[in-house]
């Protein structure tokens, strides 16, 4: 009976929570696109915030989605975030996922991470195509939000994700230098 009632209250908080959430408003997130290149040596895919559309070529593409914000003051301007990274393009190392490598390309605007290209990844196999396609965006993109090498790893693509991880620090450890 304990369990049933815990549950139960669990389950009412996450619905409460949630109503909460949406009565708050929603707002739209960016549009992160990726482009997949293929040559005979390697595959490219770029991954960069756009305020605009995704490119009618897109082969991935993450639409916008609604995320719940908690309002606690009206913003004022946009806060300026100092990386200590300096601007350029810095190609990473190329690092063992199991069945391939991975190797990206950084790009850093006014000390902030734009844009993350693929020169490599795992792309020999069904199985290492599907993987790479869905978390090879998810990953970029969530280094791109939070500005650093520090992302999750996908379930899944746990050595896809500990690799881009990897060469991604290496990109950024250049930029710091």
């Amino acid at each position: 009976m304990k369990k049933f009632v815990l549950s139960f209250v669990v389950i009412v908080s996450f619905i409460g929570y949630s109503l909460y959430q949406r009565a708050l408003g929603a707002q739209k997130m960016p549009i992160i696109t990726a482009q997949n290149t293929s040559n005979s040596q390697s595959s490219q895919t770029v991954i960069q915030s756009s305020p605009t559309s995704a490119s009618p070529t897109s082969q991935f593409s993450i639409q916008p989605t609604a995320a719940a914000v908690i309002p606690t003051s009206p913003p004022t301007s946009a806060p300026t975030v100092s990386s200590g990274y300096r601007d350029g393009t810095y190609t990473g190392d190329s690092i063992d996922a199991f069945y391939g490598f991975i190797k990206v390309e950084t790009t850093i605007t006014n000390g902030r991470i734009t844009a993350i290209k693929f020169l490599q990844y795992p792309n020999d196999r069904d199985t290492s195509i599907s993987i790479n396609q869905q978390a090879d965006p998810m990953l970029a993109q969530e280094a791109i939000t939070a500005q650093s090498s520090k992302v999750d790893i996908i379930s899944g693509a746990t050595d896809s994700s500990e690799a881009f991880i990897r060469s991604l620090q290496s990109t950024l450890d250049q930029a710091k230098s």
